[in-house]
């Protein structure tokens, strides 16, 4: 059975890929984002089939607008991927407050509002999924994207006690955790003013292995698509009402790695955790 998707972000990367993917094999879709035209050629291929709507999830009163316009126009959306974002790169010194605000707005304020917005309608339906792309940087962090990190790590808390809220009502969350993909997402970091202080530094290091192409990719964007994809079209196992979805080997090894280590310091301190208890 074919079904309705909405999709933020939709502009390129990955979400430019699922809404082709989606269109061609029949579904519908809408699609939004920031710079209007870049759909067109899409548009007139698939007619109704595509709703295009201009958001930036920096305006809230927009994400609003648009969820309501999205709704009353296709009537049922059965799943609501929250892609749009950004990276924001530099040691956490080297960033604006500005750069900071935006990345904070869009990343992780954006992307609560979308979820708060769709959340209405989809309870009124009867239930829906949401799937949520953050990265493995929302499990781990890399030096120099401390702000970005800071984002993934904040939306992955939010669905994650979202998702017991709403559970009842047959809304269920997918948290997707790509690890790095051959997208756009380099040429489109948002980068500090690079301090000399930090040239000797692990952020240093990062620095230069981004600026000359050392930095390893090993993701495929196609594979990661068709990966999330399959996983919002399969059925939920019950009284799971998350899943979270580590794509890549890198993302699985990175993440694996740093869960263990968290558990490893955990375990370690468990006599003084205890201690700290009520007699």
């Amino acid at each position: 059975m074919n079904k309705t998707w909405l999709i933020t972000g939709a502009s390129s990367g990955l979400g430019r890929l699922m809404t082709e993917r989606l269109l061609a094999r029949g579904d519908r879709v809408v699609a939004t984002l920031r710079r209007e035209g870049v759909l067109d050629e899409l548009q007139q291929t698939h007619g109704e089939r595509l709703l295009v709507l201009k958001l930036d999830l920096t305006d809230v009163a927009g994400i609003r607008e648009v969820t309501h316009q999205a709704f009353e126009r296709m009537g049922r959306i059965d799943v609501v991927v929250s892609n749009a974002g950004y990276g924001l790169f530099g040691a956490a010194e080297e960033l604006s407050d500005e750069q900071i605000e935006h990345q904070i707005a869009t990343n992780l304020t954006g992307s609560i509002q979308l979820i708060r917005a769709v959340l209405p309608y989809l309870r009124d339906q009867g239930g829906g999924r949401i799937v949520q792309v953050s990265s493995e940087g929302g499990q781990k962090a890399y030096p120099n994207f401390s702000l970005y990190h800071a984002t993934k790590w904040g939306i992955e808390g939010f669905v994650e006690a979202t998702a017991q809220d709403v559970a009842p009502f047959g809304v269920d969350f997918i948290i997707v955790e790509p690890g790095p993909t051959a997208t756009d997402f380099a040429a489109g970091l948002v980068r500090g003013e690079p301090m000399a202080a930090y040239d000797a530094t692990p952020a240093g290091d990062v620095r230069r292995a981004v600026a000359d192409g050392s930095f390893e990719i090993k993701g495929d964007a196609e594979r990661t698509v068709d990966a999330m994809i399959a996983a919002a079209d399969a059925a939920q196992p019950p009284m799971q009402p998350l899943v979270r979805l580590a794509l890549g080997s890198s993302a699985y090894t990175g993440i694996k790695q740093a869960l263990e280590e968290r558990l490893r310091m955990l375990e370690a301190q468990r006599d003084v955790a205890f201690a700290a208890d009520v007699d």
